[in-house]
């Protein structure tokens, strides 16, 4: 096991503490996921200069809002990779990660739709993918110690390719950010801001945008106005609510309004139209994989919309049994997806169930959008659960008699009427006095 050591001038050593991390000298070629900000730009130099290895870049396009993909692959150029890479796996992502977290009804600790989450593992697989296409020995990736990212990727990679090593700069090079600001301006990477860091740390998607640091970890203020940049604040929301409805089938939304989208589009235009209105502003107190306890804002307006309207749909269609169970699966669904265990084989079994369910979810949601609320406000179905004529009070016929209902009630309160009976009995026998003989 190799430990850091350095000489006080800035002088950093690898540190490998697992078997899967690359030391110096054990790779030639290393895949670095690659987004163009500081810090990536700066670990493309440092893994040049510590590892004495040519660096593929590689970008990946998840329906990033306004980022401009050629300026990020010219930059990873100047800086030295033999190659850089651009992926669109927007339908991968929508179709394989997003629409499963929809049939499952997705939220970790009841707030987070997972969109990070969901988009590592698919990141981590394409880098797998790209690594054996360009003789890669190594994947780099850029998160730090403290969060849950590590853990999605590298258990990803380990999985699906044990061979390859891991580089996780900022994990391991203990450079604080005055440090590494000083080491991009000597390698020539530009720094906007002067020394001034970032006021919040930003990761999007086509399923949503987080925002954390500064400002937000202050636990005893209120949501900084300044972190919330894609969700109009609900107070200067249109006056006017918006209905919009939402089509599915078998789970999949494919509609707004009667207009039949792709799945891409479809997160996008709900986006839009929730963003508009104010909703899916989430600000949400979270337990850490690693066992930290953070504060983070999330920018939700395609994912409050559409699970929303999904909940309501499955509820109409499933049966009371199937909508008391479900719940209790998805908790577990969203946990496994948000440590990373996207190939753990509950997983799958647990897909198989969220996919035998939504076989059933095909209809339509109106939901009404108004200041920063969602509500649904209508409901159709052709595998409705629901007759409106045995809804009705004081009718019978059909499936469901009312004069059953006295036997019913009968038979279905018989354990718990006895049950009662006998604790009262032996309470009333507790509280009287001992005969004496």
């Amino acid at each position: 096991m190799n430990r850091v050591s350095g000489d006080g001038n800035g002088d950093r050593r690898v540190v490998q503490r697992a078997s899967y991390e690359a030391a110096p000298g054990e790779v030639g070629r290393v895949l670095l996921l690659y987004s163009g900000g500081l810090d990536t730009s700066v670990m493309l130099k440092w893994i040049q200069e510590e590892y004495g290895a040519e660096v593929v870049a590689l970008t990946v396009d998840l329906g990033q809002p306004g980022e401009d993909f050629e300026v990020v692959r010219g930059k990873a150029l100047q800086f030295g990779a033999v190659e850089a890479l651009l992926i669109d796996a927007r339908e991968r992502f929508a179709y394989e990660y997003v629409l499963p977290a929809i049939k499952a009804n997705a939220l970790y600790g009841g707030g987070y739709p997972l969109f990070t989450a969901l988009g590592r593992p698919l990141i981590a697989s394409i880098a797998v993918e790209q690594a054996r296409a360009h003789g890669c020995d190594a994947i780099a990736h850029g998160c730090t110690g403290k969060g849950n990212d590590q853990v999605r990727i590298e258990s990803t990679v380990l999985a699906l390719a044990p061979d390859l090593k891991i580089v996780a700069p900022v994990r391991s090079w203990q450079m604080g950010r005055e440090e590494e600001i000083r080491y991009a301006r000597e390698h020539g990477i530009p720094v906007k801001g002067g020394s001034e860091a970032p006021p919040y740390s930003i990761d999007d998607n086509l399923w949503g945008r987080s925002s954390e640091g500064g400002r937000i970890e202050d636990l005893t203020e209120p949501t900084p106005d300044d972190a919330i940049t894609l969700v109009t604040d609900p107070r200067k929301a249109p006056d006017e609510p918006q209905d919009l409805v939402v089509e599915f089938e078998r789970g999949c939304p494919v509609a707004l309004d009667g207009e039949r989208l792709g799945l891409v589009e479809l997160l996008q235009r709900a986006t839009e139209i929730g963003a508009r209105h104010g909703v899916g502003i989430v600000d949400h107190i979270e337990d850490r994989v690693v066992g930290l306890k953070v504060r983070d804002l999330y920018e939700v307006p395609a994912a409050a919309i559409l699970l929303c309207a999904h909940r309501e749909l499955e509820k109409l269609v499933s049966t009371g049994l199937q909508n008391r169970l479900k719940p209790v699966l998805e908790e577990q669904w969203s946990w496994l997806v948000y440590a990373g265990l996207w190939y753990e084989p509950l997983l799958a079994d647990l897909n198989a169930y969220m996919d035998s369910v939504n076989e059933q979810v095909t209809g339509s949601v109106t939901v009404r959008l108004y200041k920063g609320s969602v509500r649904p406000v209508a409901r159709s179905s052709p595998n409705a659960l629901y007759d409106p004529a045995l809804a009705t009070f004081g009718e019978s016929g059909g499936l469901f008699s009312q004069h059953a209902a006295p036997g019913f009630i009968e038979l279905f309160t018989l354990q718990s009427r006895m049950a009662h009976r006998l604790r009262s009995e032996a309470a009333r026998a507790g509280r009287e006095p001992e005969v004496k003989r």
